[in-house]
């Protein structure tokens, strides 16, 4: 067993490659602090949003403060350590990565303020957003392209990275068109794209990306073939291009032929999931990592809710707990499931590796309680599905109820999460 750990933490950390444990930390202990504030700020828009009157101050600064407070900012600060290790080569600038983190916090916390209180004026907070991801963006770039030889994991992290720029520009001119009347006619389609590009553009081409150097690690897996990775980024890349195609030449039936696109790409990803877990040798996967692989199931049966729902001519009155269900079981219940092992991961090795063999030192499970992920997580589905269904049959109290258990596990999680750092 200590043997398969080793395998696992060098992986994670490579010393040539090791990024300052602060760096990324910084990133995920911030997003912490969004994930509570947004589940709040849900909570108390029960009634608007069983409605479905989501285009509405408070339910933008809750949804942005979660997906760029929380959502965006773990995914840099795991991209700050993972991005290294997976590609061979070290942070290009960490000083700089350490101001950027400080710009971007700070634009999305007064983006987030600005939105809930005068939306007309987040013209200024959103571009200083937007200055934040533009530095990260340059840092990954500048990093990836010191890669001695890119691979296809290259292409998935770049093209999401990509996308991520696109979603940032495309808000900013939304912002824009509201205060001034630009693009109005092309508003809705710039809206849809940026929503489409912001979830299974930037969160789940980079999820599609990162699992294919997770699920193996985690699962330590061997002698598997990556040639299906290509057919799963063209596919899947080519639904997202047909998606934004159909919004801008408002065509139904292509947004149906896009959909059963990336139902099938994200089907294809799926199957080749199961054919690297085939190829383990840990049989007795960890709970937390269960979970992560769960996400990826409730992730393709949404997908495929979305084509049979456009199919039918439903997808208009369902599209908003489809987008809901999207972003918490999928991408979010992902991000959860992986924290749970990469943070302990990040914080022995960086505390403990170098004592292993001079002293007694704790063991990685002795971290955090891997069982914990059971009663936290399922309560999170849990809270989940009760917030959809009461979207979908307009209930309140059973909106409420489901919202208090989702908040509930997100505290118990980012408490978990915390009490790490004092191993």
């Amino acid at each position: 067993m200590k043997s398969k750990n080793k395998q696992v933490i060098s992986l994670l950390a490579n010393t040539k490659n090791e990024t300052n444990i602060k760096l990324p930390f910084s990133f995920i202990l911030f997003s912490l602090l969004c994930l509570i504030g947004s589940m709040a700020l849900i909570l108390f828009q029960g009634e608007s949003i069983i409605n479905s009157h989501f285009r509405i101050p408070a339910i933008w600064s809750a949804a942005h403060l979660f997906i760029l407070g929380w959502g965006l900012m773990t995914a840099m600060g795991a991209m700050y350590q993972l991005v290294p290790v997976a590609f061979l080569t070290p942070i290009w600038n960490e000083k700089f990565g350490f101001f950027q983190f400080t710009v971007t916090a700070f634009g999305i916390l007064y983006f987030a303020h600005s939105l809930f209180h005068t939306p007309e004026s987040a013209m200024l907070p959103g571009l200083i957003t937007l200055s934040g991801i533009l530095m990260f963006l340059l840092q990954m770039f500048m990093t990836i392209r010191q890669q001695a030889k890119p691979n296809v994991l290259t292409l998935f992290v770049g093209t999401a990275l990509i996308s991520l720029l696109t979603v940032i520009l495309m808000g900013i001119i939304l912002v824009y068109s509201m205060k001034t009347g630009f693009i109005s006619d092309y508003y809705q389609a710039v809206f849809k794209s940026h929503i489409l590009l912001g979830t299974a553009g930037w969160f789940t081409l980079l999820i599609f990306g990162f699992s294919y150097k997770m699920v193996p690690m985690f699962s330590l897996s061997h002698g598997y073939s990556m040639k299906p990775t290509k057919y799963v980024f063209t596919v899947y890349a080519a639904g997202l291009a047909a998606a934004v195609i159909s919004f801008f030449t408002e065509k139904s039936s292509l947004l149906t032929i896009a959909l059963m696109i990336l139902a099938g790409g994200f089907a294809f990803f799926t199957w080749h999931m199961l054919q690297i877990l085939q190829k383990r040798v840990k049989k007795k996967l960890d709970y937390s990592f269960r979970f992560a692989l769960l996400a990826i199931l409730a992730g393709l049966a949404i997908h495929l809710g979305a084509f049979i729902c456009s199919l039918t001519g439903r997808l208009e009155s369902t599209v908003g707990y489809l987008a809901f269900a999207y972003l918490m079981l999928w991408v979010a219940l992902s991000i959860w499931g992986y924290l749970f092992k990469i943070v302990p991961f990040l914080w022995w090795t960086w505390k403990y590796s170098k004592e292993i063999g001079k002293k007694s030192v704790p063991s990685l499970k002795d971290m955090i309680n891997d069982k914990a992920a059971i009663p936290v997580l399922s309560a999170f589905i849990l809270g989940i599905l009760s917030v959809t269904v009461s979207i979908a049959y307009k209930h309140l109290v059973l909106f409420l109820s489901g919202q208090v258990l989702t908040a509930g596990a997100s505290i118990v999680f980012c408490y978990l999460i915390i009490t790490v750092l004092k191993k």
